[in-house]
């Protein structure tokens, strides 16, 4: 292919590549999957990707346009996010530009000369401008080195953000046949996949499937009671933090917005239905991190591509799980550990499916029942989440605990609320199904209402019989009714409920009712931003500032400059001179060059001033987690006492009632609090030395890492378990035995 510079770059080899990748990003290897992409477009091949947001896929297009001749096409769905994506580009070093409908016509000339002239590496444009007959005329007199295709799932119509004008992208291969093809995409079923790959007419392409594991993501899902002072309890536990709030519709994004607003958390809405400019405004002010939280339809694509998200809440039921999947995968992009909070209340289920009705393809109405039902046992089963996600992608999560989910974290638990249930049936029922879940609820918890003592139902067997609960857990109970199936619920403005045909066998006692439930007073989750990297606070705040005004002077966001992970490694090594600021991960040649000397100087004058702090990482020291300073807890000395008599984690776990991974939990805040424990009995100690060698060398605490480097041949308790043994006074000077 002519756009290729003279020494085939296909034989690059492997030290050229990573040098490339070094000097231009900053980045000391590939992730998983990136060097054979990149390899594979540089061997002119098409190729398919599935890689979850946050895997690193602009990098497997951007820097095979850094090294061939000629101009990459980028297609991207969203307008908004362009112009992030090029200050990012442009901030390593990239040629890139952008074209679209925001820019002035001198601005697109100037951009259609660059294309012209051979200027650019990059330029992105959206599959509307692709189509524009003038703007073909004009690649086909240049014909661009490659084309990659950005959210491709959106030219599927089994997807779930199916895009009419992504249709026309299927003549790309027919007028540049000799330009490869890269169709990326965050979120893909096989089906979807085999139905990009058709309608793009992709030739024998490259096929890449990454895992979906986002393992720096917790994921918690708690009963919709109070959406507003859950969002606020939700927003406040990240004060501080950068945060996306999802809502269904305008009226609660503006709502939900002012709600924040009037409580003193600084957020702004997001939605189709602002102006334009507005609506950009708002996103530039989040991305410089002069706003803390957005809050946005889930409907309206927001082109957001920041790395220091570290929280997504969603305040309503999505449709399906492919667009929550996508939507939470917009926290925690830099790796830091982010919370992933979904509000579910049985009333959204009408709502989405009201929609279901006007969908006349009945084939496709019947998808889109599926997949609701796919989200609802995703929120009602009492299973690990992250297997749940995985598995809808067809990838199978190898450990019993994932330790990051609520299920696995012992936060809820599952329980029996069979009675509860036959009570709310047996109002539904004695009622003549003609009342909504208020008014039932009142029945049977014993409420005196006016509307109950008109109607004698005061009188019924049923009332009252559930006092002794609140109103708040017959809400979760009726949840589930609804979400499995047993009760339904009919009418838009004044849903009524019914009983289902299934109904007399919970009646008779013939079938039960499990629920989940928040563990009462369970011990709060530790917030996101305490990272497995250890930091100097106010050092750290301080790069932030030099960062933020950096970002202002360039009119770019803050991220563009470095990631919170960049500056918290800074803070913790505090590198003295260019070549070891190079060692930080995100900072590269450009990068050195441009902002070096300002961070340099932040941390002379911080350990100037604070001479007694030193670097907090070296390469022999592990930084300990966050951890309380009051002594272990009760419930943590009763899983000591146990420990001592003898028994296993798995027989501490049993004998209490509690999950294994709760009883590790507990195990790793004894080791923090000094608590004696011996290792040894709990875990193999040549497995654990082997763990602990790994650890040290990763000079970082996280888990992820280790469970890849074993292959299985570890899980996460033990990993755990080391980590804790690892970061005690004995670990650290001592061995196992």
């Amino acid at each position: 292919m002519d756009g290729f510079k003279q020494n085939q770059i296909a034989n690059k080899t492997q030290p050229e590549l990573h040098t490339a990748l070094k000097s231009i990003f900053g980045f000391d290897s590939f992730r998983p999957h990136q060097e054979e992409i990149v390899r594979a477009l540089l061997d002119q091949r098409d190729l398919f990707a599935v890689m979850p947001t946050g895997g690193g896929k602009s990098l497997c297009y951007q820097l095979p346009a850094h090294i061939v001749a000629g101009c990459c096409l980028v297609i991207s769905p969203l307008i908004s996010l362009m112009k992030d994506q090029v200050d990012a580009a442009q901030s390593i070093g990239l040629r890139a530009a952008f074209l679209n409908s925001s820019q002035s016509p001198p601005e697109r000339g100037a951009v259609l000369q660059s294309l012209r002239s051979g200027a650019l590496d990059l330029l992105y444009v959206s599959p509307e401008r692709f189509a524009m007959p003038e703007f073909i005329a004009i690649l086909q007199a240049a014909p661009p080195a490659f084309v990659a295709i950005d959210e491709a799932h959106c030219i599927s119509e089994w997807g779930h953000d199916f895009r009419p004008d992504y249709l026309g992208l299927a003549e790309i291969v027919r007028r540049f046949p000799a330009s490869p093809v890269a169709a990326f995409t965050a979120t893909a079923t096989e089906r979807v996949a085999e139905d990009i790959i058709a309608r793009l007419g992709l030739r024998e392409p490259f096929r890449v499937r990454a895992s979906f594991n986002r393992a720096n993501l917790f994921y918690q899902v708690l009963p919709k009671t109070s959406p507003d002072r859950q969002l606020l309890d939700f927003a406040r536990k990240h004060c501080g933090q950068q945060g996306i709030i999802y809502r269904t519709t305008r009226k609660s994004v503006e709502q939900t917005a002012a709600m924040l607003l009037r409580n003193g958390v600084k957020a702004l809405p997001y939605h189709a239905g602002l102006e334009d400019s507005q609506r950009r405004e708002h996103q530039e002010l989040f991305n410089r991190d002069d706003c803390a939280v957005i809050v946005a339809t889930v409907a309206f694509g927001m082109g957001i591509d920041k790395s220091n998200v570290r929280f997504v809440a969603h305040g309503d039921l999505p449709k399906n799980i492919e667009a929550y999947y996508q939507e939470t995968g917009r926290a925690g992009r830099d790796g830091d550990p982010a919370n992933c909070l979904l509000l579910f209340g049985h009333g959204d289920i009408p709502k989405i499916t009201h929609f279901f009705n006007e969908i006349t393809d009945e084939t496709a109405q019947r998808h889109a029942r599926r997949c609701l039902d796919d989200m609802i046992r995703y929120c009602s089963a009492h299973l690990c989440r992250r297997k749940q996600l995985l598995a809808y992608f067809n990838e199978r999560y190898p450990q019993e605990n994932c330790g990051m989910c609520d299920v696995c974290a012992g936060d809820v638990e599952q329980a029996d609320a069979t009675v509860e249930a036959q009570m709310l049936m047996s109002a539904i029922a004695r009622t003549g199904a003609r009342f909504g879940a208020g008014h039932i609820i009142d029945i049977v918890t014993g409420a005196d209402t006016r509307k109950i003592r008109q109607l004698g139902h005061d009188k019924l067997k049923t009332y009252g019989v559930g006092r002794n609960r609140s109103k708040v857990y017959f809400r979760s109970v009726l949840g589930n009714l609804l979400a499995q199936g047993w009760v339904e619920q009919s009418g838009d403005r004044y849903p009524t409920l019914s009983l289902s045909s299934r109904a007399s066998e919970m009646l008779a006692g013939k079938a039960r009712l499990n629920i989940i439930r928040p563990v009462e007073k369970a011990a709060a989750r530790r917030s996101a931003a305490s990272t497995d990297q250890l930091c100097h606070p106010p050092l750290f705040e301080a790069l932030r500032s030099v960062r933020k005004r950096i970002s202002s002077e360039l009119g770019v966001p803050p991220f563009v400059i470095f990631s919170d992970r960049s500056l918290r490694e800074m803070s913790a090594r505090m590198p003295s001179d260019e070549q070891s600021l190079l060692c930080i991960s995100g900072v590269g040649t450009h990068k050195l060059k441009k902002y070096g000397a300002a961070f340099l100087r932040a941390i002379r004058d911080f350990r100037a001033e604070n001479p007694a702090d030193e670097p907090l990482i070296s390469d022999d020291f592990l930084p300990a987690p966050e951890g309380g300073t009051d002594g272990p807890s009760d419930t943590m000395m009763a899983t000591a006492a146990l420990l001592e008599e003898g028994l296993d984690i798995a027989a501490v776990a049993d004998a209490r009632g509690l999950k294994p991974g709760t009883i590790v939990t507990h195990i790793e805040g004894l080791i923090e609090q000094g608590t004696q424990i011996e290792i040894a009995k709990l875990i193999d100690t040549d497995k654990l030395e082997q763990i602990a060698a790994i650890l040290r060398k990763s000079e970082t605490a996280a888990i992820a890492p280790v469970i890849e480097h074993f292959g299985g041949r570890v899980d996460y308790s033990e990993a755990r378990l080391a980590r804790a043994w690892l970061m005690s006074a004995k670990g650290a000077d001592c061995p196992a035995s």
